[in-house]
């Protein structure tokens, strides 16, 4: 599943990401998504991802949608100087999951915040819920 490595990117950012990332370009949504490009590579066989789709009433940051409904969507937002479940309850609030209408299997909401003072990521993940 890929949810497990956005979990573990977020975590290894903490640890090792400035070998990654340039010191320069480090405390920007861009950079983070570049990580989440790089956990992707991984799942590519899996996965189809798409960067700011619209959605709802905005644009999604990244939508993974699986080859196989055995694996679950992911609706992806990514924040900086916010909170991880704040970018969830974005997610809810402008209803992102939308634009997976036709898509039956499970959906997680995964919000990824960089805390640029302590220079750490949070990550929640939720199952999406359908009315």
């Amino acid at each position: 599943m890929l949810a497990q490595p956005f979990v573990v990117c977020a975590s290894n950012r903490n640890r090792g990401g400035d070998a990654v990332i340039p010191p320069l370009f480090y405390n920007n949504e861009q950079a983070l998504g570049s990580v989440i490009q790089f956990a992707y590579i991984s799942s590519r066989d899996q996965y189809m991802m798409q960067q700011e789709v619209p959605a709802g009433t905005g644009y999604a940051d990244i939508v993974l949608i699986p080859v196989n409904a055995d694996k679950p969507a992911i609706v992806l937002e990514l924040k900086k100087d916010r909170s991880a479940s704040g970018a969830i309850e974005q997610i809810r609030e402008k209803n992102y999951t939308q634009v997976l209408s036709d898509y039956y299997g499970d959906i997680l909401l995964v919000g990824i915040n960089y805390d640029s003072a302590s220079k750490h990521h949070t990550c929640a993940i939720e199952k999406h819920v359908r009315n």
